[in-house]
C-alpha cells in the first residue's frame, strides 16, 4: 500500500515542490530546537577522497553544494539543449516572449538590490541572488491548478525558467569565479576537448562520458571556478543522437535527462535545501531584516521578478515582438510572473556562491529569500486561483478569440 502511495507520490508534478517545503519546515525546526547542535555537527561532517596526492576534503555541506548540485546542473544543462534544439526554444517565435521575460526577470530584481546596497562593496556581491527561478517549485505550485490552467502558460513558464537558469549558469560564470589554478584549467579544457572529440566521433558509451565528465568536475573545483559549471559543460557534450551496437538510433541526453530527474528532484533538491535553509530565527531581529541585503532579496524577488517578467512582457507583445500564450489572459500572465519571484533553491544556491556562507548578515540574507518565494508562492497561485475559478477555460478562450 505504500509503495503505491509512493509510486501515485512521485508521479504528481506538485511532489518535488512538496518535497522541498517539508525538507525547508525541518531544516527550520532542527535548527532552532535542541536538535540544533546535532544539525550544525551533521552540515560540516568531514567527508574526504584521496587519490595519492590528490586530496579532496570538504564538509559535508560543501559536498551537497560543490557536488550534488553538479549533477543538477546537469540535467539543466541537458533540458537547456533538448529544448534549443527540438524543444520549445527551437525558434524565434518559441523562444521570444519568454526570452524576452526571463531578462526583464532578471535585470529589475537586480536593479531593486543594487539600489538598496549602493556603495557596500561586500553587499553588492548578491545582486544576483533575487534574479533566480526555481523552476521545480513554480511549475509545482502551476500544477496545483490542474488542468484550470492553460498548457501554454505552463509551456511558457517552463520555457522562462529554463532560460532563467541558462542566466544563472553564465552569471555563475562571470561573477562568481575566484582566482584560477592553471594547471586545473588546463585539464579541465583537455577534458572537455576529449568530451567533444567523442562526441564528434559518435561514441555511443554511456560511462565514458561519465568518467571524463568526473575528471572534468575534479579539475573544475580545483580550477577556481565554481564546480557545478561541470556539469553544464558535460551536458552539452552528451550527444543528443547516438546508435547503439545493434545499430538502432537512441538519445543519450534524453535518456540521463530522464534516468537523472528523480533524483535529482526528490533527493539531491531536498537535500540542499535541508542543509542551506536552517535558519536561525532566534537570531534575526526585525532590524536585521530591513537592512538593506534582506529587503533587496526580499523585494527582489517578490517586486521585481513580477515587475520584470510582466513588464517586459508587455511591452513585447504590445511591439509586435510576441503574443499571448493560447488561450491566456493579461490576468493569468500576471499571476504567472508573480510566480516566477520564487527563487527558493537557485537563489540559496547563489547565496553560498555571494557569500561564501558567511554569518554576517545573522541568516537574515536566508530567510528573506524564504519570505520572498512564500509571499510569490500564495499570492501568484490566489490570482491564478481566482481568475480561473471565476470563468472556466473555455470561456476565457471565447472571450480571447473574440
Amino acid at each position: 500500500m505504500f509503495t503505491q502511495f509512493l509510486q501515485d507520490f512521485i508521479k504528481k508534478e506538485s511532489a518535488a515542490g512538496i518535497l522541498l517545503i517539508i525538507a525547508t519546515v525541518l531544516a527550520l525546526l532542527l535548527e532552532n530546537s535542541f536538535m540544533s547542535t546535532f544539525y550544525t555537527s551533521f552540515l560540516h561532517t568531514p567527508v574526504e577522497i584521496r587519490f595519492g596526492d590528490l586530496q579532496i576534503a570538504k564538509p559535508l555541506l560543501l559536498w551537497v553544494n560543490d557536488g550534488l548540485m553538479a549533477v543538477f546542473f546537469l540535467v539543466i544543462g541537458l533540458e537547456i539543449k533538448r529544448e534549443v534544439i527540438e524543444g520549445h526554444l527551437s525558434s524565434l517565435s518559441q523562444i521570444a516572449l519568454p526570452g524576452i521575460a526571463a531578462l526583464g526577470g532578471m535585470i529589475v530584481p537586480a536593479l531593486i538590490f543594487m539600489a538598496f546596497n549602493r556603495g557596500e562593496d561586500f553587499s553588492m556581491n548578491g545582486w544576483a541572488i533575487p534574479t533566480a527561478t526555481d523552476i521545480a517549485f513554480a511549475l509545482g505550485i502551476l500544477s496545483l491548478l490542474g488542468k484550470r490552467v492553460p498548457v501554454s502558460l505552463k509551456v511558457f513558464l517552463m520555457a522562462l525558467a529554463i532560460i532563467d537558469d541558462l542566466g544563472a549558469i553564465l552569471i555563475i560564470a562571470f561573477f562568481y569565479t575566484s582566482e584560477l589554478s592553471t594547471l586545473s584549467i588546463t585539464i579541465a579544457a583537455i577534458s572537455l576537448l576529449i568530451l567533444f572529440i567523442m562526441n564528434r566521433m559518435h561514441v555511443a558509451i554511456k560511462s565514458a562520458y561519465i568518467v571524463v565528465g568526473i575528471i572534468l568536475w575534479v579539475s573544475v573545483l580545483k580550477s577556481g571556478v565554481h564546480a557545478t559549471l561541470a556539469g553544464v559543460a558535460l551536458a552539452f557534450m552528451i550527444p543528443l543522437s547516438s546508435k547503439n551496437k545493434e545499430g538502432n538510433h537512441f538519445s543519450m541526453a534524453k535518456e540521463m535527462e530522464y534516468d537523472l530527474h528523480n533524483w535529482v528532484a526528490y533527493m539531491i533538491l531536498p537535500l540542499f535545501a535541508f542543509v542551506n535553509a536552517g535558519v536561525d530565527l532566534k537570531g534575526i531581529s526585525i532590524e536585521e531584516m530591513a537592512g538593506p541585503v534582506p529587503l533587496g532579496i526580499m523585494l527582489g524577488l517578490f517586486i521585481g521578478k513580477q515587475a520584470g517578467v510582466f513588464g517586459f512582457s508587455w511591452l513585447a507583445i504590445k511591439m509586435g515582438l510576441a503574443s499571448l500564450p493560447k488561450g491566456s489572459d493579461w490576468v493569468l500572465m500576471y499571476g504567472v510572473s508573480v510566480l516566477t519571484g520564487i527563487g527558493f533553491t537557485m537563489s540559496l544556491f547563489v547565496d553560498t556562491l555571494a557569500y561564501n556562507d558567511t554569518q554576517i548578515y545573522h541568516y537574515a540574507d536566508k530567510l528573506a529569500i524564504l519570505l520572498g518565494s512564500f509571499f510569490s508562492a500564495i499570492v501568484g497561485y490566489l490570482i491564478l486561483y481566482l481568475r480561473t475559478g471565476r470563468s472556466s477555460l473555455s470561456d476565457t478562450e471565447e472571450v480571447l478569440e473574440k
